[in-house]
């Protein structure tokens, strides 16, 4: 694993892109789609450069991440498969498609071979939740102030809400969920052990209110109050069930910092919802749960039209990219002939356009990064590396749960914050330390 600092630029400019693919509408727009893809492929290339001229060298997380990468690139392969073969009903956008998805492969190499030091884990998570942070500071002063401005457009639908740069609610819940997850993640990480001195407990409270962890903490606390003014009813939902599953999963794990993840977890829910929550709209949340029914959503319909194109595409789909295209030859009066490019249902829409053989790959990959991260938190003794074991699962749980009712996963932005989450997974468990990383060289060589 490389200690030198060729690829800095490389790396500063990688968290500058994950910074800027949220601001332009989630970068849901086909400009802004292929600027990622531009974007990204440079970052590739020049990082290529430097390992041509042995500036650089492959990460520990990388090669022991080789499955996942040739899973994502049987994913890719099958899109051009679909082109070469012409099984997709609209070409140009499974073209497209296949770059955006190109990208989003190359932004999970990128991640583990840039964040190869536990400052860049550090840095890279900080830059996530800041970037979270602004989505939650601009979408409540937009809710609040009246202004109803999105990136540099005045809102025309989700008035009342917080949507932040993104157009859609629930895109906007959903971003802040991943971002919230790995904050929680490093805030759990930053936890010392437990004492049986009560007094000690007390005082190591207050020592983390007055450092520099209540900066954390008050960006967490702000980032709910945005999740909560979204109204977003599964992206609250998802969130807190993540929260809690993966949280109980964790303290039952945890031989230390058991009573301190504790305490967090349960100033989440308290603070967080009992008061902050309450302030900024949860009632409104909870009534649009309570509200919720099959005769005022038309989601159930376009879902049930979803699945009479995945009967008749089971096995290689419409192609990518082309939900919009297969729907409107099955819709009907019942969803109002209203304009549905995605259907509300990720798990859908990817088998509408890839069928079960194109899908394959993506599931078995999100198991295995699954069970990569649990076992992470089962055995990292590290608090680090243990923090973004648990960011990557509550994040993967939430995105799971979510993804039922929306399409997160259609939205560059997300898909690829997603990916970075997913390179955590493996980071927590094989990253290594300068310290083991000597050791496994004196092993070799004695063995040798």
């Amino acid at each position: 694993m490389q200690t030198n600092t060729s690829d800095n630029y490389i790396f500063c400019s990688f968290l500058g892109l994950l910074i800027w693919l949220p601001l332009p509408l989630g970068s849901n727009r086909p400009w802004s789609e292929m600027l990622m893809v531009i974007l990204v492929s440079l970052l590739f290339i020049s990082w290529s450069i430097l390992y041509l001229r042995s500036k650089v060298t492959l990460t520990h997380c990388l090669k022991k991440a080789s499955i996942a990468i040739l899973l994502l690139v049987a994913a890719q392969f099958f899109i051009g498969y679909q082109l070469y073969s012409k099984l997709t009903i609209d070409a140009d956008s499974s073209f497209r498609e296949f770059l955006q998805s190109f990208s989003l492969t190359l932004i999970f190499v990128l991640s583990l071979l840039l964040i190869n030091s536990s400052r860049r884990i550090k840095t890279t998570i900080i830059v996530i939740i800041a970037s979270g942070l602004f989505q939650a500071l601009y979408g409540s002063l937009m809710t609040l102030s009246g202004l109803e401005y999105t990136f540099f457009f005045k809102k025309q639908d989700y008035l009342g809400v917080a949507t932040g740069t993104f157009i859609n609610r629930n895109h906007l819940a959903g971003y802040l969920v991943i971002c919230l997850s790995l904050g929680l993640g490093l805030m759990i990480a930053s936890l010392k052990t437990d004492t049986n001195n009560w007094k000690d407990f007390i005082r190591r409270i207050f020592e983390a209110i007055l450092s520099q962890k209540i900066i954390l903490r008050i960006s967490l606390v702000i980032m709910v109050a945005a999740l909560v003014m979204t109204h977003s009813r599964m992206g609250n939902s998802a969130f807190f069930a993540s929260m809690g599953i993966i949280g109980t999963l964790t303290i039952l794990l945890k031989k230390r910092s058991v009573r301190s993840t504790i305490v967090l977890l349960l100033s989440l829910l308290i603070i967080d919802v009992a008061v902050v929550g309450t302030f900024f709209g949860v009632g409104k949340v909870i009534d649009r749960l309570e509200n919720t029914s099959v005769d005022r959503e038309t989601r159930d319909e376009v879902n049930l039209y979803s699945l009479v194109i995945i009967k008749q595409n089971l096995l290689v789909g419409t192609g990518a990219g082309t939900f919009y295209n297969s729907f409107t030859a099955v819709r009907d009066k019942e969803v109002g002939f209203m304009f549905y490019d995605h259907t509300h249902n990720d798990y859908f829409e990817f088998l509408t356009e890839r069928g079960l053989i194109g899908i394959t790959p993506l599931v078995l990959l999100v198991v295995i990064t699954f069970l990569v991260a649990l076992t992470a938190l089962c055995k990292r003794q590290r608090a680090l590396l243990r923090g973004c074991s648990f960011g990557c699962l509550m994040s993967m749980l939430a995105m799971g749960i979510h993804a039922t009712v929306d399409f997160n996963l259609q939205i560059p932005a997300n898909a690829a914050t997603f990916m970075l989450v997913l390179a955590f997974g493996w980071i927590g468990m094989f990253y290594r330390t300068r310290r083991s990383r000597r050791k496994h060289k004196v092993l070799s060589s004695t063995l040798s």
